[in-house]
């Protein structure tokens, strides 16, 4: 692979619904349907409409060799808006959002006075290794990362996945230490339908791009800073 990108999904009504739980201190997120099948919003259908434009005006030498989409449904019609006239586009369930157990559709608050005692164990296991019952740790979710990111070497590859992804690939590609993988993480948010790439150079990888989001502006949509419950409440 001589270059990788990734664009984070449009904003979800689950992104919207996040924020209104969050911010109205519930315990519980109100999505009625399943993670895998939330879809995007108007306005992360927006995102995606501007992703189009601005693809169907680079030139076709530029667009890259493969696209690979999360299962979930808010990446694969980001991915379908963005590129439908992509040759080669695939839905790879590697790519899909962190599992998130007993710990499912919490809110902050919800996990704290829901579960205290899983609080407890991830103070002590520490986010990367913490898996929450029936769920995945970040380092589960990295195992299958790999794997993907092996199976697609030698090409020229744009993802479409989740707002935990970017910050994983900075550990795998760049090699950044666990500590400070995780604190890049507290400290940013990924915006929806913003690009994050790497180029390989010197046999390493370089961090390209970090969330950038000027395509969209220029395409007529606002990029938004929702956070997922997949890297913040748990």
């Amino acid at each position: 692979m001589e270059w990788i990108g990734l664009i984070r999904h449009g904003e979800s009504i689950g992104n919207v619904a996040r924020e209104a739980a969050e911010s109205g201190g519930h315990d519980v997120i109100d999505i009625s349907q399943r993670d895998a099948d939330v879809p995007l919003s108007p306005n992360g259908e927006q995102q995606g409409r501007a992703l189009g434009r601005w693809f169907a005006a680079m030139p076709r030498e530029q667009w890259p060799d493969l696209v690979v989409a999360s299962p979930y449904r808010r990446a694969i019609d980001t991915a379908a808006l963005a590129l439908h006239g992509h040759p080669r586009t695939l839905v790879d369930e590697r790519l899909r959002d962190r599992e998130l157990g007993v710990l499912d559709l919490l809110t902050t608050h919800g996990v704290a006075h829901r579960h205290p005692d899983e609080l407890v164990r991830k103070r002590r296991l520490g986010k990367f290794y913490y898996r929450p019952p029936g769920g995945e740790s970040w380092a589960d979710v990295l195992l299958r990362l790999r794997s993907l990111v092996r199976d697609l070497d030698g090409q020229r590859v744009l993802l479409f996945a989740h707002e935990i992804t970017p910050f994983l690939l900075r550990y795998l590609l760049e090699g950044l230490p666990e500590r400070d993988m995780l604190a890049y993480a507290h400290n940013s948010v990924v915006p929806n339908g913003s690009l994050t790439s790497w180029r390989r150079e010197d046999g390493g990888w370089v961090l390209e791009r970090e969330f950038e989001t000027g395509h969209l502006v220029e395409h007529g949509a606002e990029p938004t800073e929702t956070a997922d419950a997949t890297t913040r409440s748990a």
